[in-house]
């Protein structure tokens, strides 16, 4: 994989990675209610639905990309366009409701990552991510399995660091997100990185 590519999939990646989806919010509030090593652990099992989300990508969208310039182009256009409407939602998401999911009774790191997998596997916005938005950083012309496995473990790591950083704000920052003018600016931030990078994305031509 070409360095330039992967500089521009890590800061995109990352913008997906931190944006505050229902799994970060589950951390954050596992952090709170559990502690922060729990919240950590439980991501494993997001980790583990994601590993089977980037095999299924790697080896279904992999031949296609190959065989066909129009399709790359469709799944290109696509994942922009997939960048963009994520952007769209943060930036107008209602901020004024808070993220506090219910109390519940304590459960087992097993029964927290158990909850972390399948809220992970069942969301379809997960599913389009891997399969509309990770081939477009992957050249035609070289070995697809070998980049598809250099982006997973990139997108694995970079999820990684927002789960432990969703879990800190779940023990540190609770308070500040529980304000609506500061969950806002956070959304739109977000937002601006997601459009940006979904510029970018039409701009790239295939190799």
């Amino acid at each position: 994989m070409e360095m330039i590519t992967l500089l521009l999939f890590i800061p995109t990646c990352f913008a997906l990675n931190m944006s505050p989806g229902p799994n970060n919010l589950l951390a954050m509030s596992n952090a709170k209610r559990y502690g922060f090593r729990s919240a950590v652990i439980a991501g494993a099992g997001r980790l583990l639905a994601f590993c089977g989300m980037i095999f299924l990508a790697a080896t279904g969208l992999a031949v296609v990309l190959l065989a066909s310039e129009k399709v790359f182009i469709a799944v290109k256009v696509a994942g922009a366009c997939y960048l963009f409407w994520l952007a769209f939602k943060l930036w107008q998401a209602d901020t004024s409701q808070s993220n506090e999911i219910p109390n519940s009774t304590k459960k087992t790191l097993f029964g927290l990552a158990q909850q972390e997998f399948l809220l992970a596997a069942s969301n379809p916005k997960a599913i389009l991510f891997f399969t509309a938005f990770l081939p477009q950083f992957t050249n035609p012309a070289a070995p697809t399995g070998l980049q598809f496995f250099q982006l997973g473990i990139t997108f694995l790591i970079l999820e990684s660091i927002a789960i432990t950083s969703y879990a800190l704000f779940g023990i540190y920052l609770r308070q500040w997100f529980a304000q609506p003018h500061k969950r806002r600016w956070f959304n739109r931030s977000c937002a601006t990185l997601l459009g940006s990078a979904g510029i970018g994305l039409l701009a790239s031509r295939q190799h």
